[in-house]
C-alpha cells in the first residue's frame, strides 16, 4: 500500500457542499460577474497579454472550478435534480460561451496582440495561446456576418442539448434494463464474481434469485461464459438495441431522431464555415490535414487487416463446428466460442487470472511501475469529501520531491454511473496573477466490478490495460509543466495525438518486470507465475486482426459519416453503417443491432469524424514503445525523454515535432502491425 500523507485539502472542491438547488445561481452570479469584468476589459484602449489574456485566463480557471466538479457528478452520481440542475445550468453556459466567442471587440481586440510588436517578445506557450484562440474564434463563427452568426449560435445550443440528451437516453436504457433469473441452471458457464455479484443487485431491489444488468462487467462476462447460448442472445439483443427503435425498450429512449438532428446540426454549422463538410472542419485542428490523408491510413490498415481477420473467423467457426456440432455462428455466439477456442490454444482463461489481479495491489503496482519509469511518486491523500467511500485521492510528486498534481480515482461499476473508461480534468494548471501556481487534478474514471460483501475487486488483464490507458491521460495532465491552462497537459494537444500516451502505457502490462509489480494473488499474496504469463503473452494476439478490423469499421463508419452526410437521404446513418461492414467486417450482425444508437465517442464525446484517433496515435505509441524495446524498458534515459519531451510540453509543440524530438525519426507503422502479430 502507498504511504498516506496529511496536507490541507480545503482548495479543492467539496462535492458533498454541490447542491443542485442551489448550483444555477451559483453559476448565474458567476457568469454575471463575468460578463461585467469582460466588458470593463474590452473598454480598454491598447490590449496587451498582461492587461487582456491573463485576466481572461483566470477567469476561464475560475469559471472551470465551479463547473467541472458539477459536470463530473452528472456523469458519476446522476439523479433526477442533479440532471435538471445540469441541463438548465449547461444552457446558461453555453450561452456564456457562445456570446463569449461572437464578441468582436475581444476578436480584434486578441488580434490586436498577435500583430503587435510586444507579440514577439512573449513566450512559446503565450504565441499559443493567442493563436489557438484567433483559430477557435474563426471556428466558432466570429468571422461571420451577423445574421448568419445568430444562427450558428443557435445551431451550438442546438448540439450542446442534443449530445446531452444522447448520453442520458444511454444512461437511462442502460439503468432500465434488469433480466432476473431464478433457475440457476441458467448461470452454467459464469465467473464465480458474476454471479455473486448478480445476487447482490436482486437483493437490493427486494428480489430473491438474480438480477443481470448491462453494465460492463456483467455483459462482457455473460457474452464470454453463459453456456446458455438464449441467456447471451437476450442480453446481447437489449445491449446492442439500447437507447434505440429495437429491443426490450424499443422507442422508450430511442436516440434515432437525435443521431439524425446531431448529424444534421455539426453539417450546418461546418458549411457556414465554409467547410465541404463536418470533418473538413475538424481536421483544421488535427495533425491529420484531408480526409483523403484520414481515408488513405484507414483504407491501407484494413487492408492489411482484412485477410488476418477472416482467417481468424474461419478458424473460430471450425472451431465451434468441432466443439459443439455448431453449424453457424451469431453474434452472442463470438464472445464466448472465442473465449473456448482461446483456452484451447493456450490452456487458460482471462477468468484463471482474475485472483492475481486485486483491484487495490494492481493500483498500488501501477504507481510503483511509474515511479521506475519516470522517477515520480505517488502517494495516497486522505481526502474525507468524496462522492462515493470506493474513491481515493492521491497526490503526485517528481524525482525532485516538486509537487506535480493530485488525481481522484473511481473505479467501479454502479448505477446511475456513465458506462465506460475515462479521465477528465477537475483542475488545470495555471499561474495565477498573484504569480502562484494552480496545480493540475485528474480524475480517473472506469468501471470494474465491484468489490462484493468484503471480497476485494478482481480484474482481468484486459481491465488492467484500461486503468493503464486512463492512467496515462491524467499523467499528460498531471505531469505538464505549461504554466498556461489553454495549452498545458492534453489541453491544445490535437486530437489525434491526445491518445498517444495513453496507449503507450498499455504495452508495459505484457512485460514481466510490470506484471510482478501489479499482481498478488487474493489468497496466498504471490506474484502471477511464469508459467501464466507466459500464456498470456503468447495468448496477446489472439483475434488481433479481428480486433483490429472492429475498431477500423467504428472510424470509417464516423469518419465516413461526416464526410458525406445528406439531410435529403433517409436512414443514411444505417446504410453507412452496413456498407462499411459489407467492406470490413467479418462477423456476423444482426438486422436489429443498433451499435451506433450508443456509439458516444462520436455522438456524445470528443471524437466526431475524430474515431480514426486511436489507431493513428496507436501508430505513434508502437513506434515510440520499440524504443524502450531497444534500450531497455525501463530505460533511465528513455524515461527521462519521455517526460521531457511528451508529457511535460502540452500542447505548445506540434505533437509531429515532438515526437522526432522522443524519438529520432518520424513514426512508422511497422511497430503496430508487428505488435498486433499482422506481419
Amino acid at each position: 500500500m502507498q504511504t498516506t500523507v496529511q496536507q490541507d485539502v480545503s482548495q479543492f472542491p467539496r462535492f458533498s457542499e454541490i447542491k443542485p438547488e442551489s448550483f444555477e445561481t451559483r453559476l448565474s452570479d458567476l457568469l454575471s460577474a463575468q460578463e461585467r469584468s469582460l466588458n470593463q476589459l474590452l473598454e480598454q484602449k491598447h490590449f496587451t497579454w498582461e492587461n487582456l489574456m491573463q485576466p481572461l485566463a483566470m477567469m476561464s480557471m475560475e469559471l472551470h472550478n465551479l463547473w467541472s466538479p458539477f459536470s463530473h457528478l452528472h456523469a458519476v452520481k446522476e439523479s433526477d435534480a442533479l440532471r435538471a440542475a445540469y441541463n438548465v445550468c449547461l444552457a446558461k453556459l453555453t450561452q456564456h460561451q457562445i456570446e463569449f466567442m461572437h464578441n468582436e471587440k475581444l476578436h480584434q481586440a486578441v488580434k490586436s496582440i498577435s500583430e503587435s510588436k510586444g507579440f514577439a517578445a512573449l513566450d512559446l506557450p503565450q504565441k499559443k495561446v493567442i493563436e489557438d484562440l484567433l483559430t477557435d474564434l474563426h471556428l466558432s463563427g466570429s468571422d461571420l456576418p451577423p445574421h448568419e452568426k445568430k444562427e450558428f449560435a443557435e445551431l451550438e445550443k442546438q448540439l450542446s442539448q442534443l449530445t446531452t440528451q444522447f448520453e442520458e437516453n444511454i444512461l437511462d436504457a442502460t439503468d432500465h434494463f434488469k433480466f432476473h433469473i431464478t433457475n440457476e441452471k441458467r448461470l452454467r458457464g459464469l465467473p464465480k464474481q458474476t454471479i455473486e455479484l448478480a445476487a447482490q443487485c436482486a437483493k437490493r431491489h427486494n428480489q430473491t434469485g438474480w438480477l443481470l444488468t448491462l453494465d460492463a462487467p456483467c455483459y462482457v462476462a455473460v457474452m464470454q461464459h453463459a453456456e446458455d447460448r438464449d441467456l447471451r442472445q437476450h442480453i446481447y439483443k437489449a445491449y446492442v438495441t439500447r437507447a434505440s427503435d429495437q429491443g426490450p425498450t424499443a422507442g422508450e429512449f430511442d436516440n434515432s431522431q437525435v443521431m439524425k438532428k446531431i448529424m444534421n446540426v455539426r453539417h450546418h454549422m461546418a458549411k457556414l464555415l465554409g467547410f465541404k463538410n463536418y470533418a473538413d472542419y475538424v481536421l483544421t485542428k488535427r495533425m491529420a490535414k484531408t480526409t483523403t490523408e484520414v481515408f488513405t491510413f484507414l483504407h491501407n490498415l484494413a487492408k492489411r487487416t482484412k485477410p488476418f481477420a477472416e482467417e481468424e473467423m474461419l478458424e473460430l467457426r471450425e472451431f465451434a463446428r468441432d466443439f459443439e456440432d455448431r453449424d453457424s455462428l451469431e453474434a452472442w455466439d463470438i464472445a464466448y466460442y472465442s473465449e473456448k477456442l482461446r483456452q484451447k490454444h493456450f490452456v487458460f482463461s482471462h477468468e484463471e487470472l482474475r485472483p492475481w489481479f486485486v483491484a487495490e495491489k494492481v493500483v498500488d503496482g501501477m504507481f510503483q511501475f511509474i515511479q521506475k519509469l519516470l522517477g515520480i511518486t505517488i502517494t495516497e491523500q486522505k481526502n474525507p469529501d468524496v462522492w462515493d467511500p470506493t474513491v481515493r485521492f492521491f497526490v503526485i510528486h517528481d524525482a525532485s520531491k516538486h509537487l506535480r498534481g493530485y488525481f481522484y480515482t473511481d473505479l467501479y461499476a454502479r448505477p446511475h454511473k456513465r458506462s465506460g473508461a475515462w479521465m477528465d480534468d477537475c483542475r488545470e494548471r495555471q499561474i495565477r496573477t498573484d504569480k502562484t501556481l494552480q496545480y493540475p487534478v485528474a480524475f480517473l474514471n472506469c468501471n470494474f466490478t465491484p468489490p462484493i460483501d468484503q471480497q476485494p475487486s478482481l480484474l482481468t488483464h484486459e481491465e488492467v490495460q484500461t486503468l493503464f490507458h486512463e492512467f496515462g491521460h491524467c499523467l499528460h495532465h498531471l505531469l505538464t509543466q505549461v504554466n498556461e491552462a489553454a495549452v498545458a497537459g492534453i489541453h491544445g494537444v490535437p486530437w489525434d495525438a491526445v491518445e498517444f500516451p495513453s496507449q503507450l502505457f498499455e504495452n508495459w502490462c505484457w512485460h514481466w518486470d510490470t506484471i510482478q509489480m501489479i499482481s498478488s494473488h487474493v489468497k496466498t499474496g504471490e506474484p502471477l507465475p511464469m508459467e501464466l504469463f507466459q500464456k498470456l503473452v503468447a495468448a496477446k494476439n489472439f483475434q488481433s486482426a479481428m480486433q483490429m478490423a472492429r475498431q477500423l469499421q467504428f472510424a470509417l463508419f464516423d469518419f465516413r459519416l461526416h464526410t458525406e452526410w445528406d439531410a435529403t437521404k433517409s436512414n443514411q446513418i444505417q446504410t453507412i453503417l452496413d456498407e462499411v461492414r459489407s467492406e470490413i467486417s467479418v462477423t456476423p450482425t444482426p438486422q436489429f443491432n443498433r451499435f451506433q444508437h450508443s456509439f458516444s465517442h462520436i455522438f456524445a464525446g470528443g471524437y466526431a469524424a475524430g474515431y480514426y484517433s486511436y489507431k493513428w496515435a496507436e501508430v505513434l505509441s508502437s513506434d515510440a514503445f520499440s524504443l524502450f524495446e531497444e534500450k531497455g524498458i525501463f530505460n533511465p534515459e528513455v524515461g527521462q525523454s519521455l517526460l521531457n519531451n511528451i508529457l511535460e510540453q502540452g500542447g505548445v509543440v506540434d505533437p509531429m515535432t515532438l515526437f522526432i524530438a522522443f524519438r529520432g525519426r518520424p513514426p512508422t507503422v511497422d511497430a503496430l502491425l508487428r505488435h498486433c502479430g499482422l506481419t
